[in-house]
């Protein structure tokens, strides 16, 4: 689907029931949080915003995001899960992001952000999504990195070691991470962790909206 389709259709997956508290319509936050998790810098939506005639700050977009609590549901059931970690910079520090993706879908299952990649803390991400799918009989496709494969064998998780192929699914969903974090210089700056993962969690959202 191209990009500019997505932003104009129905935003359904958007939970507004906080605006009751906003003074802004429902539309303007709607069109905010779109836009802003489809790449563009909350300087640059403040942008879009005058030329439609609305003024409005950067912390006011920012907030809509957090506010909108945005995360990718649970229920699915897939028979293939790709998971990977990928290191993102968050003002002068390295965290991870770990993310596990359906790539018969290219669905996003779950992401969380980690200051460090071990073991304890492979399982705890597996954990997470065994808690909000049922992946139980599902085959894990990992790359060689002892941390994601010592969790699944002590998880008892069924996994393959594999490079390319189905992996490629969260390969993809890497770049275009990558991709959107470039309006931001390539990292995310004056923000805590908390902050950054509310917004990898809300373009989870985004991206597996069809």
């Amino acid at each position: 689907m191209a990009e500019i389709d997505r932003l104009s259709e129905s935003t359904e997956w958007i939970d507004l029931g906080f605006v009751e508290r906003e003074r802004t319509p429902r539309e303007i936050i709607e069109k905010g949080i779109r836009h802003h998790l489809a790449g563009l810098s909350l300087s640059n939506t403040v942008v879009l915003f005058e030329d439609l005639g609305v003024d409005r700050s950067r912390t006011a977009v920012h907030n809509w995001v957090h506010k909108a609590d945005l995360q990718p549901a649970g229920g699915e059931s897939p028979d293939r899960v790709a998971v990977d970690q990928k290191a993102i910079r968050i003002n002068s520090e390295q965290y991870w992001l770990y993310a596990a993706v359906d790539p018969e879908t290219n669905r996003i299952l779950h992401s969380r952000l980690f200051p460090t990649y071990t073991i304890p803390i492979g399982r705890e991400f597996l954990v997470e999504v065994a808690e909000k799918h049922d992946v139980e009989d599902a085959l894990f496709l990992v790359d060689d990195a002892d941390d994601l494969n010592g969790a699944l064998r002590r998880e008892n998780l069924s996994f393959r070691v594999e490079i390319h192929g189905f992996r490629n699914a969260v390969r993809r969903i890497f770049r275009e991470i990558q991709r959107r974090t470039s309006s931001f210089s390539n990292c995310f700056s004056h923000v805590d962790p908390p902050t950054a993962e509310t917004w990898l969690q809300a373009h989870a959202v985004w991206w597996n909206y069809d």
